[in-house]
C-alpha cells in the first residue's frame, strides 16, 4: 500500500463491529470522503458518484493505492461502523502533527454548532451539537465532542479541554463558557483564559462594567484602537486593560484572574453609528493589543461555521444517523484544514471555494493542496505571521 499521508494517521479508527476491510478499507473510505469534500461535494451521494469516475478511480488507485470504490450504501454502512471517539482522536493526532513546534501562544477558540436537520428528525431523540476548538492563527479545527442538545455544552466544552495539549496557549470562549470550573481546567492544563463576561455573572460584569465606564479610572488603564474599513462600515475598536484588580472582590473565585478588560466597538455606516461593550476577564497580564487580537481571533470558530453552512449546506443533510453526521463534520473540517494548510503555504488570496472547484475539475489539483504525496507538512511560523491578516473566510 502506497503512503497516504492522512490515511496513516486514521489507521487507527476503531469499529463498532468486527469488519475484516474486504473490498475497502474504513481508512480508505475515510480518504475518499475527506478528497471529495475537498472538492466541495457536500453528501455521500455526490462524493460517491465522484469518486466512481473512471477518471478519479484511477487517480485514487495510482496515488493513494485505493483500488476498490464502495458503492453508496456500503460507504454509508462503513461510515456507520465507525466509532466516532476514536476518529476525534485521530483527527486531533494529525492536527497536532503539522501544528510548528515552535509555535507558541496561540489562541484556542471554543464554540459550538447545532446541526439544524436533527432538530426534527424522528429517528433523533435530541439535536447533534458539536463543540469545535480553533486554532485561530492558523485557521486549523484542532478536535470536536459531540453532545445531545445546547444545554449540555458546558460539561462537553470541560470535558474537550481536559483532552486538549493547550499548555502555553490562551483558550478564548463566549460567555456561555464563562465557567469558574472552566477556568480552573484551563490552568491545569498550564495555559490561559481569556473569558467574556455577561449577564450570566451580573455582579463581575457590573463590576467590570463600573470600572471601565468611569472615566477618570479608564483613563489608568492601558489603550489602544484599532480602526478597520470593508463591507460598507467603518470599525473602530478600543480595547483597555489593567492588572490593578485588588478592589474586585470576586478576584479570587477565579483561578490564576490577573487582569480585566473590555472592548468598545463603534460602527458607522451610511444609516449611522451604533457600539457595544463586551467585558473580559483573563489569567494572563494581557496588554491592549493582545486583548485586541485575542478577542477579535475567536470569530475564527465563527468562519469556519460560516464554512460549513455556505459550502457544504450542512444544516440541509438529512442522514438520520447521529455517527455519520458527526463523521461528515469532521471529514468538511479535514478539507477545510488542508485547503487552508494549502494558501498559507503559497501565501494564496485565492477562496476556499475556488480552490475546491479547481480539486473537483482537476484531481491533480487534490495532489498540490495536499503537499503531492504528504498530507503532513508542517506550517512555519514565518507563513503563520503571512496569514494573520488574511481572511479566514477566503
Amino acid at each position: 500500500m502506497k503512503n497516504n499521508g492522512i490515511t496513516e494517521y486514521f489507521e487507527e479508527v476503531e469499529t463498532e463491529e468486527e469488519y475484516n476491510g474486504y473490498f475497502c478499507r474504513i481508512p480508505e473510505v475515510i480518504t475518499i470522503a475527506i478528497f471529495g469534500s475537498m472538492c466541495g461535494l457536500k453528501n455521500i451521494s455526490q462524493i460517491h458518484q465522484w469518486a466512481s469516475n473512471d477518471r478519479v478511480r484511477e487517480f485514487l488507485k495510482e496515488k493513494f493505492g485505493i483500488n476498490h470504490v464502495p458503492c453508496y450504501y456500503w460507504i454509508l454502512c462503513m461510515l456507520k461502523m465507525i466509532k466516532t471517539e476514536t476518529l476525534n482522536q485521530c483527527f486531533a493526532n494529525w492536527v497536532y502533527s503539522v501544528i510548528p513546534e515552535n509555535a507558541k501562544d496561540l489562541t484556542i477558540s471554543l464554540d459550538g454548532k447545532t446541526i439544524c436537520s436533527t432538530i426534527k428528525m424522528e429517528k433523533i431523540e435530541s439535536p447533534l451539537h458539536i463543540i469545535s476548538a480553533q486554532v485561530c492563527e492558523l485557521g486549523l479545527t484542532l478536535a470536536q465532542r459531540c453532545t445531545d442538545d445546547k444545554s449540555n455544552e458546558i460539561p462537553a466544552v470541560q470535558e474537550l479541554l481536559k483532552e486538549l495539549n493547550i499548555k502555553g496557549h490562551i483558550v478564548v470562549a463566549d460567555a456561555l463558557n464563562c465557567q469558574k470550573e472552566t477556568a480552573e481546567i484551563i490552568v491545569n492544563q498550564k495555559a490561559d483564559y481569556l473569558l467574556c463576561v455577561k449577564d450570566n455573572h451580573p455582579n463581575l460584569k457590573k463590576d467590570i462594567e463600573d470600572f471601565v465606564r468611569d472615566i477618570s479610572l479608564q483613563n489608568t488603564m492601558h489603550s489602544v484602537s484599532k480602526i478597520e474599513q470593508g463591507h460598507g462600515r467603518i470599525e473602530k475598536r478600543t480595547a483597555y486593560v489593567t492588572s490593578d484588580i485588588g478592589w474586585l472582590q470576586q478576584r479570587k473565585e477565579w483561578k490564576n484572574l490577573k487582569c480585566i478588560g473590555a472592548i468598545h466597538t463603534e460602527f458607522t455606516t451610511k444609516k449611522g453609528t451604533s457600539s457595544e461593550w463586551h467585558y473580559y476577564i483573563s489569567s494572563r497580564s494581557l496588554t491592549a493589543e493582545e486583548l485586541l487580537h485575542h478577542a477579535r481571533m475567536e470569530w475564527s470558530v465563527e468562519a469556519m461555521h460560516w464554512i460549513l453552512d455556505v459550502h457544504f449546506e450542512e444544516d440541509w443533510c438529512r442522514i438520520e444517523n447521529k455517527a455519520v453526521q458527526q463523521s461528515l463534520n469532521m471529514f468538511r473540517k479535514a478539507a477545510v484544514n488542508l485547503v487552508k494548510q494549502f494558501k498559507t503555504r503559497n501565501n494564496s488570496n485565492q477562496a476556499i471555494s475556488h480552490i475546491m472547484l479547481g480539486c473537483l475539475l482537476d484531481s491533480n489539483m487534490i495532489l498540490r493542496v495536499v503537499g503531492h504525496n504528504h498530507l503532513l507538512i508542517k506550517l512555519d511560523m514565518c507563513d503563520i505571521l503571512n496569514a494573520l491578516n488574511s481572511d479566514q473566510r477566503g
